[in-house]
């Protein structure tokens, strides 16, 4: 066991399943160093025909990750940022989504493609966008979004082991933030589609995604000294969906907040809070909210970053008001 960061937890878990299978090799810009880091040391260890850097052209990545899948291997492609998914959209959402169920299961994608999200970090409209629910829309995609480094570990191996495509999609404010437990050092892996209570409670649910994991944790502690118990439930991959573990806590507590830093605007948040009234409606006490951020594009200016992403006296206004 050692404390690790999620750069560092992702790392172990690259490193440690392209020891075990020699079948799985990496694609991407700058994997000498890769975003953060996460990649480090990588190349020294592997060499260049494993972890293969490319040229500034994610079409050209996501396609040769898509034809290796295809050829048995078990690629890792990397894109920087989720905001660059434009330009290789019919790679993944047209071929790597569809080709097993266009020939009738005999043809595997069995390939990862790990991007970031998230903003927070300075870095403008065009590199902090969190455009989970896009990949949601896609039948044959697995969409998957740890926020610890324990869940990212587990979740990244159990993804590369998996015979369909994958979308991981980690949160750049996250990278080196402390997780809140060991995480072993050895490989391990978490299913992907179930989901995590982070914290039981019994008056709220919270269902967060991401670093809204952590801003829910936060709320909680502090509505704990109002009387208020909020339980935080992660759904850790977003498709397939833990609808069953969302549902049983629902009906404990009978109410449902929805968190997360996409647009709140057909955000993933929207298909949870229709699958929660479709299923529990007889258990709600009040309507369900969601929070997110407003419908524009991510704002440059520091200040106006900072109100854009969704915060914890949001949601404690809005705990408040459900259980008021």
């Amino acid at each position: 066991m050692a404390m690790m960061t999620m750069a560092r937890a992702i790392n172990d878990a690259l490193r440690l399943e392209m020891k075990r299978d020699p079948d799985v090799l990496m694609m991407g810009i700058d994997l000498h160093t890769g975003v953060m880091r996460v990649s480090a040391g990588l190349l020294d260890e592997f060499g260049e025909k494993r972890v293969i850097s490319t040229p500034i052209t994610e079409s050209a990545i996501v396609g040769a990750a898509v034809g290796a899948a295809a050829a048995g291997l078990r690629p890792v492609a990397e894109l920087m940022f989720v905001d660059f998914i434009g330009v290789c959209f019919d790679q993944l959402f047209n071929q790597a989504a569809k080709m097993r169920y266009m020939f009738g299961g005999k043809a595997k994608i069995p390939m990862v493609l790990r991007t970031t999200c998230g903003a927070g970090m300075g870095a403008a409209a065009h590199h902090s966008q969190s455009l989970e629910s896009w990949f949601m829309h896609v039948p044959g995609l697995k969409v998957v979004m740890p926020s610890t480094p324990y869940d990212a570990k587990g979740l990244l191996i159990a993804a590369i082991r998996d015979d369909n495509p994958v979308v991981f999609i980690e949160h750049k404010g996250l990278y080196f933030q402390e997780g809140a437990d060991d995480v072993p050092e050895d490989e391990y892996t978490i299913p992907l589609g179930k989901a995590d209570i982070k914290r039981e409670g019994g008056d709220v649910t919270v269902v967060a995604t991401a670093s809204m994991v952590h801003v829910a944790l936060a709320t909680a502690e502090k509505l704990a000294d109002e009387g208020i118990s909020l339980e935080v439930l992660d759904p850790r991959s977003l498709s397939p969906l833990d609808e069953g573990a969302i549902v049983r806590s629902v009906e404990k507590t009978n109410r449902l907040v929805v968190l997360h830093e996409e647009v709140k605007f057909a955000g993933s948040g929207a298909e949870i809070a229709a699958m929660a009234a479709e299923r529990c409606f007889d258990s709600l006490d009040a309507p369900i909210v969601r929070i997110g951020a407003p419908f524009t594009p991510v704002p440059f200016a520091s200040q106006l970053e900072d109100a854009y992403i969704p915060s914890g006296d949001q949601l404690a206004t809005a705990v408040r008001e459900l259980t008021g």
